[in-house]
């Protein structure tokens, strides 16, 4: 079992940076694909970016995409997104999730344990 623990969220002004750091415990993720998801009032959860095992690979989703940076730190067992120049509309509840399936990965389905997420607010 991977136990994943989402922190870093807050309230910032549209323009400002977050950094979403994901720890995991119980055992090691260095296998495992990462992801970061995030959910809206009213809407689905929807993937926001995704990283390889090994970091080598990631994958965004488009809103997001040159704004945000997923990376990890396998020895930290630590998973993190960088989000600059945010928008009212990056507004959720943020979620890390670990993946047993080889490469990055951006269905819902596909991730088998998740964290319990961090609110991140957007003002304008």
């Amino acid at each position: 079992q991977v136990q994943l623990v989402e922190s870093g969220g807050g309230l910032v002004q549209a323009g400002a940076s977050l950094r979403l750091s994901c720890a995991a415990s119980g055992q090691t993720i260095s296998t495992y694909s990462m992801g970061w998801f995030r959910q809206a009032p009213g809407k689905e959860r929807e993937f926001v970016a995704g990283i390889s095992w090994n970091g080598r690979t990631t994958d965004y989703a488009d809103s997001v995409k040159g704004r945000f940076t997923i990376s990890r730190d396998n020895a930290k067992n630590t998973v993190y997104l960088q989000m600059n120049r945010m928008k009212p509309e990056d507004t959720a509840v943020y979620y890390c999730a670990a993946s047993q399936w080889v490469g990055v990965r951006n269905l819902y389905d596909e991730y088998d344990y998740w964290g319990q997420g961090t609110q991140v607010t957007v003002s304008s």
